[in-house]
């Protein structure tokens, strides 16, 4: 998501944070007996307990409703909720990210927290969400939340140490009424210095580590947040540690020349990571000249579809990393969403409050217009809601 740096200085929501704990807490829960898709027999019987409750949703929704459970919207901090309300009236919006320097605390967050939830879809809650990283990528803070060590020193502490923090920093984003981290990062600086990667190193944003253990702690990173009843997104898929350029703020220097579809490099701290189950799988928006020279990963069938579906057997969101990045900006906005869904995608993140109405535009006319793009919508739609069931928010 746009990394937008905060400056370094309860109401609760009407599902308690305990309730959104045991509902994920039910389908994490593991059994001795897998089956072939990685998952326990427990995992499995949940998750088709929760796709039956999300089919009857989706079946109620008219077309609109359902394109709109496929955007995440921004409200920036110091932005009262209200001010984005038309976005629910016109375009059923499901999901809200809450992006700038939020420094009201637990409760300033939790009191506009609860107004977004009154304006979601009536048997379907939001996602409310926020790039809780630590170090310099953490949105939310005052009362109530712990200032947050970069990923890099969370790459120093024993991975049991790490769970345990990790569930700390949930509880408190579940007493906000966020439930969805936009956390972890999985990938590994591989540049001429930690410097050179503008996106990651710069911020010490990954783990600091090789990728087998940066896969490691991401993994109990998730489990952490898991625990605390709060969803998470490891990305930005597939890494973005081999690039100089900061796919936000450029669409310079974002091609990655070493990145292969194998289970080495960058690649082996995802495959890592996924062992714990992240909700939602984050892509980025570089372009890996290895894979699929003429898209950038997120619209990328090759990688999406082919991939990350096909071959990592990942049957959860996926979701974009922002679609106002300046490494898309030669795509037309109404555009973005198509192509997203189209490669394979669910959950259009929007990190600039004019890019909105268009992508929802775009959506829409390609919706009304193409019954195979319907189809898709569907296919995304349903995945979005199998996971807000399996997380108690249906």
């Amino acid at each position: 998501m746009p990394l937008t740096l905060p400056n370094h200085t309860s109401s609760a929501p009407s599902q308690s944070q305990t309730e959104r704990s045991q509902s994920h807490n039910q389908y994490k829960q593991a059994t001795p007996k897998p089956n072939s898709t990685g998952k326990s027999q427990a995992d499995q019987q949940h998750t088709d307990s929760a796709q039956h409750r999300a089919q009857t949703v989706l079946r109620s929704m008219s077309r609109q409703e359902r394109i709109g459970q496929l955007i995440m919207a921004p409200l920036f901090a110091g932005s009262n909720a209200s001010q984005i309300k038309p976005w629910f009236d016109q375009y059923h919006i499901g999901s809200v990210l809450l992006l700038g320097n939020w420094n009201t605390g637990v409760q300033g967050v939790a009191a506009q927290a609860q107004v977004l939830q009154t304006y979601a879809h009536p048997q379907a809650r939001l996602f409310i969400s926020a790039d809780q990283e630590g170090g310099a990528v953490q949105h939310l803070r005052g009362v109530g939340f712990d200032r947050m060590p970069t990923a890099v020193q969370q790459g120093q502490l024993p991975l049991e140490n790490l769970r345990a923090q990790s569930k700390q920093w949930g509880l408190q984003l579940a007493q906000a009424g966020v439930n969805l981290n936009l956390a972890p990062v999985a990938g590994t600086v591989s540049t001429s210095s930690r410097q050179a990667n503008a996106p990651i190193g710069m911020y010490d944003r990954d783990f600091g580590l090789d990728p087998s253990n940066n896969g490691a702690h991401a993994a109990a990173f998730i489990e952490g947040m898991h625990d605390a009843g709060v969803l998470t997104a490891v990305k930005h898929f597939p890494g973005l540690g081999a690039i100089t350029g900061n796919t936000d703020f450029t669409a310079d220097s974002i091609v990655d020349t070493t990145t292969a579809l194998d289970n080495t490099g960058q690649m082996l701290g995802f495959t890592t990571a996924l062992q714990s189950h992240p909700d939602m799988v984050m892509m980025s928006l570089a372009t890996y000249a290895n894979i699929d020279a003429d898209h950038p990963a997120a619209l990328s069938h090759t990688i999406v579809q082919g991939y990350v579906r096909n071959t990592l057997h990942f049957q959860g969101v996926i979701t974009s990393d922002s679609m106002s990045a300046a490494a898309l900006a030669s795509i037309p906005a109404e555009q973005l969403g198509t192509q997203f869904i189209e490669a394979g995608g669910d959950l259009l993140c929007i990190g600039a409050s004019e890019y909105v109405a268009p992508i929802a535009q775009g959506l829409i006319q390609a919706d009304s217009s193409n019954p195979e793009f319907a189809q898709l919508v569907d296919q995304a739609a349903l995945r979005v809601l199998t996971l807000k069931a399996r997380a108690g928010l249906l």
